[in-house]
């Protein structure tokens, strides 16, 4: 297993586990600070529109999003429990390298239903080094074309 492809996986393994357990203060430590973050559908990627029911354009707007779901969001109470696939390395150009990794996302909600909230892919720009791989850039791309309304946590 090459290094890079270790870097990634712990990464993609440590950003899961994060939101997963309600640790979303550090969620925006896995970007660099001139990072985007982007939630799209399959069919608008498909399409090539640049919109998205999410973009945040920098660590600081990550920053806000998490702010703003603890202190002004009002929303169920709810959890996510990510289940990724393997990244796969597309190319590596210097520090840089990109990949993909499919993911599933449950939902659970505080009356214990759960139920299937995501599905899709990350695709991802990294910068490796100093043994790190932070997040360049993050496009998610859900299967479905249907958001819920509770899109409040990040995926």
């Amino acid at each position: 297993m090459t290094d890079v492809y270790r870097l990634i996986s712990q990464t993609q393994a440590e950003y899961a586990r994060t939101i997963d357990n309600d640790k979303l203060e550090a969620w925006p430590d896995f970007f660099i600070d001139a990072c985007t973050y982007r939630i799209t559908s399959a069919q608008s990627h498909a399409d090539g529109l640049e919109g998205g029911v999410v973009f945040c354009a920098s660590k600081g707007m990550l920053t806000d999003r998490i702010s703003a779901l603890r202190e002004a969001n009002i929303f169920e109470r709810h959890s996510y429990r990510h289940i990724l696939g393997a990244p796969c390395i597309l190319s590596e150009n210097g520090d840089r390298v990109e990949s993909e990794t499919a993911f599933i996302v449950a939902r659970i909600m505080r009356t214990g239903e759960t139920a299937v909230f995501a599905t899709g892919k990350y695709l991802d720009t990294y910068r490796v080094g100093g043994g790190k791989a932070l997040i360049e850039n993050r496009l998610v791309v859900c299967d479905s074309n249907r958001v819920d309304t509770l899109l409040v946590i990040p995926l």
